[in-house]
C-alpha cells in the first residue's frame, strides 16, 4: 500500500483516532514526494475546497518538519495554489424576519440567534458567553481565534434588541447558552442545533450561523460604520477581513449613491436654435452641413458636388 500520514493529527491531536482520515499518497516509500504529486493529492479534494485547503495546509506542516531535519531538498508545497472557499452566504432582512417570526423571545434559539446576530461573534465565541461577561450594558468576549496570539478583549455594547432578549433568559445558569440538561453547549454541538432550528423556520439551506455574522457587518456597514468601527465588534484582525463581510453592503450603498446622483442632477436645457421656414429636411442648411466650394462645371447656376466630396 501506499505512503500514508494521519493529517489530521499534525493540527487536531484531541481527535479520536477512530475519527481521523488518513492522507492517500498513492506512492511508494521510496519516492520523492513532487509538486504534480502535491497538486494531484489537493486535486481529489476538489469538490470540497475546504477539505482541500485543510489537506495542504497539513501537507505543508508534515514537509517542512522534513525540510528542517534536512530529508527533502526542497518544499513540493511551495506556490501550490489553495482552492478558493465559497463564501458563507449572509442573511438578508427577510430571513432574519422569518427566523424571529418561528422562534419568539423567551426560547433558546432566539436567545441563540440574538447572540450572534447583534454581537457579531462567532459560535465558537457565543456558547462561551457567560452572565458574569455581561455588565454596565456591555458583554466582554475573548475571541478564541485570536486568544492565544493577542488575548484583546471585546468589549460589545448590548443592542436593546439584544437587551431586551436577555431580559426573558434564565440567568441561574453560569453561560447564557445551556442545552436542555442546563448544560453549556459545545461550539460542534451548537452548529447542529442551530442548523436544525433554522429548518424548522424553513429557511434555505445557505442560511447558516456564520452568516448572520455577515448580517451583523452588513447591517453596520448599510448606516455608514467606518471599517474600523466594524472591527471593534466583530473583532476582525485587518481590514482586508472586515472588507469581505462588508463588500456587497459597500457595493450597495455605492450603487444607490451613484443612482441618486444621477437622478437629482438637473436636466439639461436644449440649444434653442431660430429655424428658418425655408429649412427642409432635404436641405442641407437644415441638416447643419455646411455647403462647400460648389464645382461649377455642371453650368452656371447649377452647383453640384462629386460622390467623393459628398462623403469626405
Amino acid at each position: 500500500m501506499g505512503r500514508s500520514f494521519d493529517g489530521s493529527y499534525a493540527e487536531y491531536a484531541v481527535v479520536p483516532v477512530g475519527q481521523v482520515i488518513p492522507i492517500e499518497t498513492g506512492l511508494p516509500w521510496d519516492v520523492v514526494l513532487t509538486r504534480e504529486h502535491v497538486r494531484k493529492i489537493i486535486a481529489k479534494r476538489g469538490d470540497t475546497p475546504g477539505a482541500a485547503k485543510s489537506v495542504l495546509r497539513k501537507l505543508k506542516v508534515l514537509i517542512h518538519f522534513a525540510v528542517d531535519y534536512g530529508w527533502p531538498h526542497d518544499d513540493p508545497t511551495l506556490r501550490v495554489k489553495k482552492f478558493a472557499k465559497g463564501e458563507f452566504h449572509t442573511w438578508t432582512e427577510d430571513e432574519i424576519g422569518a427566523f424571529k417570526r418561528c422562534w419568539p423571545i423567551g426560547s433558546t434559539p432566539r436567545l441563540a440567534f440574538s447572540l450572534l446576530l447583534y454581537t457579531g461573534q462567532r459560535r465558537s465565541d457565543v456558547v462561551g458567553m457567560s452572565w458574569a461577561d455581561v455588565d454596565d450594558g456591555t458583554i466582554c468576549v475573548v475571541p478564541l481565534k485570536t486568544k492565544r496570539s493577542t488575548g484583546v478583549k471585546l468589549w460589545i455594547p448590548i443592542h436593546t434588541a439584544l437587551a431586551e432578549v436577555l431580559s426573558q433568559a434564565d440567568r441561574r445558569t453560569e453561560t447564557i447558552l445551556v442545552t436542555n440538561y442546563r448544560q453549556a453547549f459545545a461550539a460542534t454541538g451548537f452548529g447542529n442545533y442551530m442548523a436544525d432550528k433554522i429548518d424548522d423556520a424553513a429557511l434555505p439551506s445557505r442560511c447558516v450561523t456564520h452568516g448572520l455574522r455577515k448580517a451583523a457587518a452588513r447591517r453596520l456597514a448599510e448606516v455608514g460604520c467606518t471599517a474600523n468601527e466594524i472591527a471593534s465588534i466583530t473583532g476582525r484582525a485587518t481590514l482586508q477581513e472586515v472588507s469581505r463581510y462588508t463588500k456587497a453592503a459597500e457595493q450597495r450603498m455605492l450603487a444607490k449613491s451613484a443612482m441618486k446622483r444621477l437622478e437629482d442632477r438637473p436636466p439639461l436645457k436644449p440649444i434653442a436654435r431660430p429655424i428658418s421656414h425655408l429649412d427642409s429636411q432635404t436641405s442641407t442648411k437644415g441638416l447643419g452641413i455646411i455647403p462647400k466650394n460648389p464645382s461649377n462645371s455642371a453650368g452656371a447656376g447649377e452647383s453640384w458636388w462629386s460622390r467623393g466630396e459628398s462623403n469626405p
